[in-house]
């Protein structure tokens, strides 16, 4: 297929980019590999120290030459407010799983998770260049692009309606990713609720692609070269792929995280806010099922992430899925077990053959009756 200006500017062989999966998913390992491959890496640094971010990225490179992209999160301006009776109402619910964990309760539950310092991540991607930062959960301010910009860096937003669509573009980003309902891990929305912002990406995608001028990615549930081929027939110019790496040998998944993706089907997914405070889309486990049906309390995010984490850490210290957060996305009953080269591989060679088939009915349509 002929090049777009995402590919061009990128330099990649295909249109594909690999989901920042945030959490250690998105090892350097797997990044080079996919970068190495033809499309673009992506690193999920939303939260990551500068340092870190530094170390990631110098890691990356001694694995490949090949552009690969940063992905952080923008911090929220408008805050959460929480009492220390709701953050603590919040932490208490959470007791009987602590126990049957052998964890102790927090003695202070006020004490709300804080990001990573947004100067000093910015300081960090200036200082290594990435080829490409990508942003969720809305747009930096003015200066931070210019600054991005003017060191040559492409700039990528995310958004689950047109209306964040055209504002990312009159941002002055090079690109938009279309969220799809059907995504993993964290919803995108950011100027309207999230229950607003829940559109399929077959209905946002060409209405998206439509009102704005910039390159358009399509994310959410796309797992093969078929649905690759498909949004690139809705004027897409490119498919970022998460979950379907998840499962990659490179990633940073642990043996019963990857297990746990591998065993599930297409109904096994759900938007959840109890693990971070923020609508994600998780695998339904037990914790995911109970929350919802006891209606355990929940903070707000940041906090509510914080007053988990001793949860999480635990059940992945522990091998418990049933009490871990398993991002995954609407497609996870199709995920392989492979390396990541060979992902792509196959996802290309999917691509050209769903391709050809289109080319191939072209013009045959409508046929006599």
């Amino acid at each position: 297929m002929p090049a777009n200006d995402l590919t061009r500017r990128l330099g990649l062989a295909l249109p594909l980019v690999q989901a920042p999966m945030s959490g250690g998913v998105t090892t350097p390992a797997l990044v080079a590999a996919v970068s190495e491959a033809g499309g673009l890496g992506s690193l999920g640094a939303g939260h990551m120290s500068a340092g870190a971010i530094e170390a990631a990225c110098t890691a990356i490179r001694r694995e490949t030459q090949r552009p690969f992209a940063v992905n952080l999160f923008v911090p929220d301006q408008r805050g959460a407010s929480n009492s220390p009776e709701d953050l603590a109402e919040a932490s208490a619910a959470l007791d009987a799983y602590r126990a049957e964990m052998g964890l102790t309760p927090p003695q202070d539950a006020s004490t709300a998770f804080r990001p990573p310092a947004w100067e000093q991540q910015i300081a960090a991607v200036l200082k290594v260049r990435p080829a490409a930062v990508s942003f969720c959960f809305g747009l930096p301010e003015a200066e931070d692009l210019e600054a991005l910009g003017d060191a040559g860096i492409y700039l990528i937003g995310t958004a689950t309606t047109v209306a964040e669509a055209r504002l990312i573009e009159d941002a002055g980003l090079d690109c938009v990713v279309a969220q799809g309902f059907e995504a993993g891990g964290p919803r995108a929305t950011f100027t309207v609720p999230h229950d607003q912002g829940l559109v399929g990406l077959m209905a946002l995608l060409p209405q998206v692609t439509a009102s704005v001028d910039i390159p358009v990615l399509a994310a959410g549930g796309l797992m093969t070269g078929q649905a690759m081929a498909a949004v690139l027939a809705l004027g897409a110019a490119g498919a970022q792929l998460g979950t379907a790496f998840a499962t990659c040998t490179e990633s940073g998944l642990s043996a019963v995280q990857c297990q746990a993706l591998l065993s599930a089907h297409e109904d096994g997914t759900a938007l959840t806010e109890a693990f971070t405070g923020k609508p994600e889309r998780a695998l339904r486990n037990r914790f995911l099922v109970e929350a919802f049906t006891a209606r355990l309390p929940i903070a707000p995010y940041p906090a509510q992430q914080a007053i988990t984490s001793d949860l999480r850490r635990a059940a992945a210290e522990q091998d418990r899925p049933d009490l871990m957060a398993l991002w995954a996305g609407q497609g996870v009953g199709a995920v392989r077990r492979c390396s990541a080269g060979e992902l792509v591989s196959a996802l290309a060679s999917e691509m050209n053959q769903a391709l050809s088939t289109m080319g191939d009915l072209a013009g045959r349509w409508p046929r006599e009756v």
